[in-house]
């Protein structure tokens, strides 16, 4: 059998922690920015985890993760 494929946008916008569990960064915080407040922006900063029901489709999308 051929090895799997990695969907290329998957490794660019997740990474799989030790523990299993998968992070990703925060929306919104691209473009627009001018309209939303300061504390918004801040709270977008950083990485927050992936909700468990969306867990499955991205580890099928990066099989060796």
């Amino acid at each position: 059998m051929p090895k799997m494929k990695t969907k290329s946008s998957a490794k660019k916008r997740f990474r799989v922690r030790a523990g299993g569990s998968v992070k990703r960064s925060m929306a919104y915080k691209r473009h627009i920015l001018t309209k939303k407040t300061t504390k918004n922006k801040r709270h977008l900063r950083g990485t927050t985890g992936v909700h468990e029901s969306d867990a499955a489709a991205i580890r099928a999308m990066m099989p060796y993760a």
